[in-house]
């Protein structure tokens, strides 16, 4: 693994737009366009089969957690538990989720956190940094399947669970949600499937049929929410998803692998497990330098890194629902960049991996993407 500099693209631009990827300049600078990173093929097998590992790893902890009712170490609300149980025993299924990794290709990946319910940063790990190997380097390969995996899991999803009529939402107001749900939806359309969307602001509620309505006060039988569940229930009409038989992606069942409190329940489950690094709810149980994090923080917001003396934090509004500990482990850094690997999974399958950098070990929203390569 290493840190290349290349030529820029003249029309690299047009090329992000073209794939739908118009946010590639946000905050001033989001797509490296300059840069990227090379893996061997070792390299790309071991994060691969990491990412197959941790997401069984996964799925059994989300059984163990079900099972035996942990919701409220995790500050589920009870409103919630119902929900999640019923999605859990009916078996409803999932479209993909991302693991943020600490790697650099001299050791196992280390588990950072798994974005279960919202993950983002797709359209350009996708076929935006798709466009770029392309264009740069024929003949090379990229750990990339994401697009052909989307499309076969829509598929799947319609064969298997009638998922032919899906609306898709997310907050009004943000032109990377925007994206990466045009996105979703383009790869539902190729699929076969209708794909209609909304804000969530516009989205209404039908007393008299019990159902979640559109604009045009058609029942909404599915839905794809690029919003989170813990904003979901706590919203005014929360207590009616209750109410409905409207399926939801990600389903309910996600909420306990969308919390910072499965680290904790991974290493009970699987101690001194190679890809874990040690967690806690109490601090006193994590030796020597460690990192706290909200359990439900995104971005890295609130996450507080202790180490050596030094203090790094990152603003946020999250912390009220409680924190874990987790062991530190160094952010590989190439020439004063820190970086991490987000790897992720469609279905129950591995599906390709993106990049993000930093001047910090703390990867945030506004943290570069980086694109990569492997001969």
């Amino acid at each position: 693994m290493r840190r290349e500099h290349v030529p820029k693209r003249d029309n690299w631009q047009k090329r992000c737009e073209d794939a739908g990827f118009s946010f590639h300049s946000i905050d001033g600078l989001y797509w490296e366009e300059g840069i990227c990173y090379h893996f061997s093929r070792r390299e790309i097998d071991d994060l691969e089969h990491a990412t197959k590992e941790l997401y069984d790893m996964c799925m059994a902890a989300a059984e163990h957690i079900i099972e035996r009712e942990r919701f409220a170490e995790l500050a589920i609300p009870e409103t919630a538990w119902a929900m999640i149980r019923e999605s859990w025993d009916n078996d409803h299924p999932s479209l993909f989720g991302r693991f943020d990794l600490a790697y650099d290709g001299s050791g196992p990946p280390k588990l950072l956190e798994f974005n279960a319910d919202t993950p983002t940063s797709l359209v350009e790990a996708s076929v935006a940094q798709w466009h770029w190997v392309e264009d740069t380097k024929p003949g090379v390969d990229q750990f990339n399947s994401l697009h052909e995996a989307l499309i076969e899991q829509w598929k799947w999803l319609k064969s298997e669970h009638g998922y032919e009529h899906v609306h898709f939402t997310c907050a009004g107001g943000s032109e990377e949600d925007d994206g990466n749900l045009d996105y979703l939806r383009d790869t539902a359309m190729q699929a076969g499937l209708q794909a209609p969307w909304l804000t969530v602001e516009e989205i209404g509620w039908s007393e008299a049929d019990l159902a979640f309505v559109d604009t045009d006060n058609e029942r909404i039988e599915t839905l794809f929410k690029l919003y989170p569940w813990e904003w979901l229930i706590a919203d005014e009409f929360g207590d009616n998803l209750r109410k409905t038989t409207m399926r939801v992606i990600e389903p309910a069942w996600k909420m306990v692998l969308a919390n910072k409190g499965l680290l904790v329940i991974l290493w009970e489950l699987y101690p001194d497990h190679p890809l874990l690094l040690p967690a806690s709810f109490q601090r006193h149980k994590v030796l020597g330098d460690y990192v706290k994090k909200p359990l439900l923080s995104r971005e890295g917001a609130n996450v507080e890194i202790y180490k050596g003396g030094e203090v790094i934090r990152a603003e946020g509004t999250y912390g009220e629902e409680g924190y874990v500990y987790q062991q530190y482990t160094p952010i590989p850094s190439f020439e004063g960049n820190y970086v991490t690997v987000g790897s992720w999974i469609v279905g129950d399958s591995p599906a390709g991996i993106g990049l993000r950098e930093d001047a910090t070990e703390i990867t945030m929203n506004t943290s570069r993407f980086v694109p990569h390569y492997f001969d």
